[in-house]
């Protein structure tokens, strides 16, 4: 195993870049699903390098439950031995796991809230609320036509004309038939499970909000009118408290309105390798291959090891 067990560790710096370049360069759809595939794969090799250490370096620590022979010499031999770090991977494996779990909790107290605001709706595709402030968001696995409801408060709609409307239902309609609330969630618990992967974290939720705007400007036929809607609906809900789901003016908006007043982004998935959108494509996938391959090299020496000094 040697060092290789501790670069899942330090590969998510890439991080930033990588998002940099596919906020950039990327179609909103690839770079959605790219950057919330790499920072789950990550995050993933990241705790398992974490389990690695706490393994290795606790073995030969008195009072532990592990088999007497995994402390032999010969398995310290094999194995790399350091009792600092095997200590310090407890809490941190600790803190991981606080720190998703308070995460689903709190993505799950949302949902049953938003839930709880529509009992007593007629269950259609979109449900309009009595409510004088201005939101609106899209709730998945409703009844809706395609796995979920758009939810609209009548303070929003004031706010807007009929065709602005429209492209903030489609631009939420993009969100439920896209599932992009999966590619979040996976971010969010990416970046709680490694804080080097943040940067991905921001850059999905602004790629998502980006691959929406994009779907509702085609659905409407219209870039302009999709880009109104957009800084209207932000402007009016700038400074809202809103324990909702997130919602249509989410995300740095003035980056939105100048991509829907600018030209249609190119929809190929996979851009030319000699281009900067192909360099950023490259990158994400090298370091999320070496990351794995480092984290499963690791795993199968160790499980060989303490394999063989296991007695039957």
């Amino acid at each position: 195993m040697g060092v290789f067990v501790f670069l899942p560790l330090v590969l998510p710096l890439t991080a930033w870049p990588i998002a940099r370049l596919a906020e950039q360069h990327l179609h909103p759809r690839t770079a959605t699903r790219l950057l919330a595939g790499v920072g789950a794969l990550l995050a993933l090799c990241s705790t398992l390098c974490l389990a690695l250490i706490m393994v290795v370096g606790t073995a030969q620590l008195p009072g532990n439950p592990l088999p007497d022979t995994w402390s032999d010499p010969e398995v310290r031999e094999a194995v790399p031995y350091d009792e600092v770090a095997g200590r310090v991977a407890i809490p941190a494996l600790a803190a991981v796991a606080a720190a998703a779990a308070w995460t689903l909790w709190r993505h799950r107290r949302v949902r049953r809230r938003a839930e709880r605001a529509l009992e007593g709706l007629p269950p259609s595709p979109v449900a309009v609320l009595p409510d004088e402030v201005p939101y609106a968001y899209a709730l998945p696995r409703g009844r809706g036509p395609v796995g979920g409801r758009v939810v609209v408060s009548t303070g929003m709609l004031a706010r807007l004309d009929s065709r602005e409307r429209r492209a903030l239902f489609a631009h939420e309609r993009a969100h439920l038939a896209a599932g992009h609330h999966r590619h979040l969630l996976a971010a969010r618990l990416a970046a709680r499970a490694n804080p080097f992967l943040r940067p991905l974290h921001t850059a999905v939720a602004y790629c998502a909000e980006r691959w929406a705007d994009e779907e509702a400007a085609g659905a409407i036929g219209s870039r302009r009118v999709m880009a109104r809607a957009v800084g209207k609906a932000a402007v009016a809900s700038r400074g809202t408290p809103l324990a909702v789901p997130a919602g249509f003016a989410t995300g740095p908006v003035p980056r939105r309105v100048a991509a829907l007043l600018g030209p249609v982004p190119p929809a190929r998935t996979w851009p030319p390798a000699f281009t900067a959108a192909g360099v950023a494509l490259w990158t994400a996938a090298a370091g999320a291959a070496v990351s794995a391959l480092s984290s499963a090299n690791s795993a199968v020496s160790l499980f060989l090891v303490l394999k063989a000094a296991t007695p039957l």
